[in-house]
């Protein structure tokens, strides 16, 4: 589903992606995992075009994106969840959702504010309350839904587990998997190694912009130095 080959990404003449290649495939939960400065959150923005990579190729179900708009991208069914959450804090619940409405698409289950607010409880009990009136967890969880709202093929989450309480973080490890469930293909990026077991099927580790590991969590495991390397603090 999605092919990055090769690609080299800069902010500005600071080069943080270093020739990076990896592949995702349908219906796959792949954890991009790293310490903090790795290049994780660059390589979600180089996929999803908000960071334009100057060499290398990016494609998602065949088709290559890089120069594409981001919202170009986000209509081919791409849906991006970055680590800011990024809501409409003055709007509420309900409007935030209906913001991110695109049409369904073949192959995956469209995505109804009934479907969301059994998958996100929390929410449905708070529909008419602003976004500003919300714990950190519950934004969290409006943003991954308001990017369900867009009917993605592929979803791809930058530190979801980041900065919420840790009843939450199980309750987000439940939601992936059920999202999972529906065909939507899912990519996150995470420093929180458990969260990343609990979710993923395999994982990536990025560090200095370069891919170190590719490959099941039984083999990371087989691999103590690997981790002691590149994921240890």
């Amino acid at each position: 589903m999605i092919d990055v080959t090769g690609i080299h990404s800069f902010y500005g003449k600071a080069h943080i992606l270093n020739g990076l290649s990896f592949s995702i495939g349908k219906g796959e939960v792949v954890s991009m995992l790293g310490r903090n400065g790795a290049g994780k959150t660059t390589t979600m923005k180089s996929i999803m075009q908000l960071v334009r990579p100057k060499i290398g190729s990016v494609k998602f179900n065949d088709s290559e994106i890089v120069g594409k708009a981001p919202h170009s991208v986000a209509k081919m069914g791409l849906g991006y969840v970055p680590e800011e959450r990024r809501i409409f804090t003055d709007l509420t619940i309900l409007e935030n959702l209906e913001v991110g409405r695109q049409p369904a698409r073949d192959g995956i289950p469209a995505w109804t504010l009934d479907i969301l607010f059994e998958l996100f409880p929390n929410l449905a009990e708070r529909r008419g309350n602003r976004g500003k009136e919300l714990s950190g967890g519950e934004q969290q969880m409006l943003t991954i839904a308001r990017t369900l709202m867009g009917n993605p093929t592929c979803l791809l989450l930058d530190e979801p587990s980041e900065g919420i309480a840790p009843v939450i973080v199980e309750q987000m490890a439940a939601t992936i998997l059920k999202i999972k469930k529906q065909g939507v293909t899912v990519v996150l990026s995470e420093q929180n190694l458990h969260f990343a077991r609990l979710v993923a099927d395999r994982a990536i580790i990025i560090e200095s912009g370069e891919k170190r590991f590719d490959g099941a969590f039984a083999e990371l495991d087989s691999q103590p130095d690997v981790m002691d390397s590149y994921l240890s603090v």
